[in-house]
């Protein structure tokens, strides 16, 4: 069983990326600059925003952070996306999720430039993912990618099983597995809540990919021998310990882990690799802006 570590895979693509940046400075190119947007004072949200502007100091890049208070009127978010699609320093920008209820996220989402849309969500870069064209791929299905890649694991041919059919992470990895290409050529079943007899549909799965939120979820019972899997959840489950609280995912780690051939820990498998994807979809736009003399 091999640990598909995402934590040193993520640590590789920021020294890759810090070394394209430190040519641009050499050659006194604009770096690329990402921007934040944050609404109100969620923790989670704060902390994972906090985590993208140390990566993108670590990386040379410049970094903004917008926040907004909880009170933000939809109108006063969607001024201020258009005035960062048209502030021609930043290079890509995202939108931290959830909003606030009184603001339509789908609404906010088709705002953005998708030319500024590093996130890879407007519906012009998701049709263009769809359809094998270049664009943005979404952070977290590009890094499981990036992880399948770099470990060499074989997709073409093999069933791939998706749990969960969220637009962020579950339909476009059931879209980019079956692909042509590497990683790609998969038969791909996706599943969700409403799936019958799950167990005999990932049974059958050469690879799992499993986006579903319940800790977990997938049990040795439900996998077969050499099986790889992709564990995409991360919950904290409250317990007696000093901290209150474990980190675990969709999987059964200890049980599946003695049955699969590759596999994600959590925390240390896609997590870190998500914000390494949004860092280089951040240079992808830079590179695109430039090419194009648009700033």
């Amino acid at each position: 069983m091999t640990i598909l570590d995402g934590k040193k895979v993520s640590n590789d693509i920021k020294n890759e990326i810090k070394a394209e940046v430190d040519k641009m400075k050499a050659n006194e190119e604009k770096v690329p600059h990402l921007a934040a947007v944050i609404v109100g004072n969620d923790g989670a949200s704060l902390t994972y925003v906090g985590s993208k502007v140390r990566a993108c100091e670590r990386v040379g890049f410049e970094s903004t952070m917008v926040r907004l208070s909880n009170t933000t009127s939809e109108i006063e978010l969607l001024d201020k996306i258009d005035e960062l699609n048209n502030n021609d320093d930043i290079d890509g920008f995202i939108i931290q999720l959830p909003l606030p209820p009184q603001i339509n996220t789908q609404k906010v989402l088709m705002a953005v430039d998708p030319n500024k849309d590093v996130d890879g969500f407007h519906p012009m870069n998701f049709g263009k993912m769809a359809l094998d064209m270049s664009t943005f791929i979404p952070a977290t299905p590009f890094g499981i990618l990036e992880l399948l890649d770099r470990y060499g694991v074989e997709t073409k041919g093999k069933h791939t099983v998706v749990i969960g059919r969220s637009h962020i992470v579950g339909r476009p990895m059931s879209i980019l597995m079956g692909r042509k290409g590497f990683p790609g050529n998969s038969t791909v079943t996706l599943t969700h809540s409403h799936t019958k007899n799950i167990t005999q549909i990932t049974s059958q799965a050469d690879i799992i990919i499993s986006a579903l939120g319940i800790p977990k979820f997938l049990k040795a019972e439900m996998v077969k021998d050499d099986v790889v899997v992709i564990d995409v959840g991360i919950t904290r489950v409250l317990d007696d310990s000093e901290k209150g609280y474990y980190i675990t995912g969709d999987v059964d780690f200890d049980k599946v882990s003695e049955k699969a051939s590759y596999i994600t820990p959590v925390p240390g498998g896609v997590g870190p690799m998500t914000i390494a994807m949004l860092l280089k979809n951040t240079l992808l736009a830079r590179e695109q802006h430039r090419k194009n003399n648009r700033f």
